[in-house]
């Protein structure tokens, strides 16, 4: 391989990388438009328990099921595999979710993997088809009481806990 073509393969790994990195925290954030950022119009969507079009996605991911207090997702290794225009991605994922079940909240943790397809359209990549693995599941129980600190250890202030709206999050990215 050239050094011209090495660099363009190492710039296509940083960008789609960047991609995932983005995605993963749109949908924590519940930000339309990091997710959208991260898609071509055209692009589809399974994950098991959804399956449709990039816009069915959107809708059903933004806002999200009230039922689902909070998330975050914890990206592992990507493996990608560039081939002119398109990219096969594999990233290695864990999913915290925390669940309103009524009389209390759950903590639920998936692992999994995202199968993403990759193209190269206008000098950008974007995900054309993302297929959701999973590997395991744990149900952690019912939820820490953050009104009480961490660990046993007060919290100074109220945003310290983050949430999917309003947290520091938003302010620090603004400054």
């Amino acid at each position: 391989m050239d050094d011209g073509a090495e660099i363009a393969t190492i710039l296509a790994h940083a960008r789609i990388r960047d991609c995932v990195v983005r995605l993963a925290r749109g949908e924590d954030r519940r930000d339309p438009t990091l997710v959208k950022d991260a898609f071509w119009p055209d692009a589809t969507v399974d994950f098991g328990i959804f399956d449709g079009t990039f816009d069915q996605y959107l809708n059903w991911v933004i806002p999200g099921s009230p039922a689902v207090v909070a998330t975050q997702h914890l990206l592992g290794q990507t493996s990608i595999d560039v081939r002119d225009a398109v990219a096969l991605a594999e990233t290695q994922v864990i999913a915290y979710h925390r669940l309103d079940t009524g009389p209390e909240h759950r903590d639920a943790i998936l692992g999994g993997r995202y199968l993403d397809r990759f193209e190269l359209r206008d000098g950008r990549w974007r995900i054309s088809k993302r297929i959701m693995l999973y590997d395991w599941t744990h149900d952690q129980g019912a939820s820490a009481d953050w009104s009480q600190g961490v660990m046993g250890a007060p919290l100074r202030e109220e945003w310290f806990v983050g949430r999917p709206h309003g947290d520091y999050s938003e302010k620090f990215f603004d400054e």
